[in-house]
């Protein structure tokens, strides 16, 4: 039987989701507690990766057992083996195809800038000290929707057959000294979003305008975008999938 379990996890003390040879990384202690709980060597796929550093409220994997007859028994147990920082919410049976990666229909990120110092979002928000325009990093963000290649946003020799992208939604919004980023599109480039944000911040900042920003897009050159915002402000916010997969 296949499994899809439902995580949420702080990426502060982790070398991103993806299992690595000299790195602890949230795949792996999800695969070693489900081994240790289940007593059968279970090894997760994930419907993504995620960067060190950056968190997940919403980030799915599954898995294949013989049966699990008590999902709240199962959780309850399962959350008692993990570490504080990486819980799991919900597991659902699916059909014996159904891939957390492949079958993803479209994801959402959320990057998160505090303008004011904070205690509290210290670890997940990234701390600027002067407010940009937000008006003109609207108007860029909506743009993004125009284009379909973001080669520019994605990070260099990644092995990719293509940059397309299909982006449907990119905003910001301001609330509680924050400004928070949301993008959402069927898939995403490794590093696209924090790069995206760098250099809608220099749009912000009036050190890029609002054509450059067209024509960094149009270049398909990563040397030609901003800087990569930091990884703590990112949050993996949702996953969806069609209704096909349950069983």
């Amino acid at each position: 039987m296949r499994y899809f379990i439902e995580i949420a996890y702080n990426g502060k003390n982790y070398h991103g989701w993806q299992v690595q040879p000299d790195a602890i990384s949230v795949q792996e202690v999800l695969d070693r507690t489900l081994s240790t709980l289940l007593r059968k060597e279970i090894k997760i796929a994930g419907a993504g990766r995620t960067d060190s550093g950056v968190h997940a409220k919403q980030m799915f994997a599954h898995f294949d057992y013989d049966a699990i007859e008590n999902f709240t028994r199962f959780l309850f147990r399962l959350n008692s083996f993990l570490p504080k920082d990486i819980s799991v919410q919900d597991i659902f049976e699916v059909q014996e195809d159904a891939h957390t990666r492949f079958d993803a229909s479209r994801r959402e990120y959320e990057y998160v800038i505090s303008l004011q110092k904070n205690p509290f979002s210290e670890e997940i928000a990234y701390l600027i000290h002067q407010k940009p325009n937000v008006s003109l990093m609207n108007e860029a963000a909506k743009s993004l929707l125009d284009y379909k290649d973001f080669q520019c946003f994605s990070r260099s020799n990644t092995d990719v057959k293509t940059y397309n992208c299909s982006i449907n939604k990119a905003y910001w919004k301001e609330e509680n000294n924050q400004l928070i980023f949301t993008i959402s599109a069927d898939r995403f480039l490794r590093n696209m979003v924090r790069a995206i944000v760098g250099t809608l911040l220099n749009v912000g900042f009036e050190k890029t305008s609002l054509q450059d920003f067209h024509e960094i897009i149009k270049s398909k050159d990563r040397t030609n975008a901003g800087a990569s915002a930091p990884a703590h402000g990112l949050f993996l916010t949702k996953i969806e999938y069609p209704n096909s997969i349950l069983k």
